[in-house]
């Protein structure tokens, strides 16, 4: 039985390095210290291969501890006969916050890399020492990529990568050094230029062929002022702007495609069109509610063939029509206060000949819309108000016999919160969850045959239901400050003016 077992064994080791690799990244997060002082850290990561049975593990050096795999490889996206993205998370329990090193090492790259790299190799330093800034273990940059991204070789690109961190540190892209093992080996791409933003730019070709890259970066996050780490046994390390915290891997694919009859975006090459969010775009979902990422984009020249995504993977995608795209995603009580990169393109077809839109990726944070700035304060002009009602109209409440109508307001002090013009940014950006109040006084005019002195409740509730109805949450409160009102020559009518103030 066991001579039977020994060449099936050696036929998984030497299938483990077939050529169908196309990148791979990992983010960590630092989950909880305890009272022992023993840390525990998640770390989610995303493999990209030919198939998806195709497999590799990281492996640990340095202070592991033990080992949980908290998810399993789940599929993230596919695209039939050429990648296959899926995402794994593992939770290591440390004795104490002694940072460790991971790795990724086989082989071998999918066929024909342009620039000679054939073994893969990621490495991921981790670090959980306490920041002086806030009290807690650093957590790293967050990012995410497509396994392949596809360019016409006549066309010169800018791809803006997602690099986030949730410390506020800032992030800073170069490629892997070969002296230092973070790949086997580093050579870049000659057809791209690398900024320490993060920013790839392509240089055209104009190439006949399809010619597949490697591109191998590093993320690192770097302090915006000095700070100190503090191990768990007092010891301490002062990092300056100049040091790296840590490190994290970003490898994917990039095709250079036959030429396109035209560069401009929204003929051959799609086009994104509003609502869909900007590129780097922070939005926010409490835990447990559904968020919805609408998407939409255009090619005149070419059929668009749809969409292709990077992002937790039990996000969901949409379509209601050619170029008409949502993603979908409900955060678990357990992702509170964490941040969740999305990347997706749109691709069309031409002739069976492939194109893809810019990179656009936002980072979805789990948890209100924080408010960290001072109202602004919006000057005294009639569009003034445009957030939160038309300037160019005067809507009309209809109160059983006795309609009751409201102008725009002459001027606000409104918040960034409150600033939601259509339903669409509300979901993007929920703001009818709990959380922080704010205030907000408001100045309008008000015509009404109600009288304010005893119908000034039915006056306050139909201003409630006209700001719910432009976007504000359900549960604010009115309140009256003060009124001016001046009687109209007219028996049947009153205007009024009046402060009301809400919360």
């Amino acid at each position: 039985m066991l001579l039977s077992l020994v060449p099936l064994l050696l036929l998984m080791v030497r299938g483990s390095r077939a050529t169908h690799f196309l990148g791979t990244m990992m983010t960590y997060y630092p989950e909880e210290t305890h009272a022992d002082g023993s840390v525990s850290v998640i770390l989610r990561y995303k493999l990209n291969f030919v198939s998806c049975t195709d497999f590799d593990i990281w492996q640990c050096g340095g202070n592991c501890g033990t080992q949980n795999q908290t998810l399993a490889l789940s599929v993230v996206e596919e695209v039939s006969g050429e990648w296959c993205q899926r995402e794994g998370a593992i939770t290591r329990l440390l004795p104490n916050n002694t940072g460790f090193q991971t790795v990724l090492a086989s082989g071998n790259w999918i066929l024909n890399i342009q620039n000679g790299i054939v073994s893969w190799r990621a490495v991921t330093d981790v670090e959980l020492r306490n920041r002086s800034d806030n009290g807690k273990p650093n957590t790293s940059p967050q990012t995410t990529i497509l396994p392949a991204l596809r360019i016409p070789s006549n066309c010169p690109k800018t791809i803006n990568l997602l690099a986030f961190d949730p410390d506020g540190d800032e992030v800073k892209c170069r490629y892997g050094n070969t002296s230092d093992s973070e790949c086997n080996p580093c050579t870049p791409p000659s057809v791209l230029n690398l900024s320490s933003s993060c920013s790839l730019l392509f240089n055209p070709t104009n190439s006949s062929a399809e010619l597949p890259y490697a591109v191998q970066l590093v993320m690192e996050d770097f302090p915006t002022q000095n700070i100190t780490l503090t191990k768990t046994d007092g010891s301490q390390e002062v990092k300056t702007t100049s040091d790296a915290i840590s490190k994290i891997p970003l490898q994917f694919v990039l095709k250079v495609g036959p030429t396109v009859p035209s560069c401009t975006e929204g003929l051959y090459l799609p086009r994104f069109l509003s609502p869909t969010p900007s590129n780097r775009a922070q939005l926010y979902t409490p835990a447990g509610q559904t968020l919805e990422i609408t998407i939409r984009a255009e090619a005149t020249q070419s059929n668009v063939t749809g969409l292709l995504y990077s992002g937790p993977y039990n996000m969901v995608r949409g379509s209601s029509g050619p170029g008409n795209f949502s993603l979908t995603w409900t955060p678990s009580a357990s992702e509170e206060g964490q941040s969740h990169p999305v990347c997706f393109v749109v691709q069309t077809s031409v002739f069976g000949t492939l194109f893809h839109s810019d990179l656009r990726c936002v980072i979805v944070t789990v948890g209100n819309s924080p408010i960290t700035q001072s109202p602004i304060v919006v000057p005294p002009t009639a569009s003034s108000t445009t957030a939160l009602m038309s300037p160019t109209t005067s809507p009309t409440l209809n109160v059983t016999s006795r309609p009751t109508t409201m102008t725009p307001a002459l001027n606000a002090t409104l918040l960034p919160t409150f600033a939601t013009p259509n339903a669409t940014d509300r979901t993007l950006a929920p703001t009818s969850a709990p959380g922080p109040q704010y205030v907000i006084a408001l100045n309008m005019k008000v015509s009404t045959t109600l009288s304010l002195d005893n119908d000034s409740n039915t006056i306050i509730n139909l201003i409630k239901t006209k700001l719910v109805e432009r976007g504000l949450p359900p549960d604010i409160s009115l309140r009256l400050l003060s009124n001016n009102q001046v009687v109209v020559t007219t028996a049947s009518h009153q205007q009024k003016s009046s402060n009301i103030e809400k919360n």
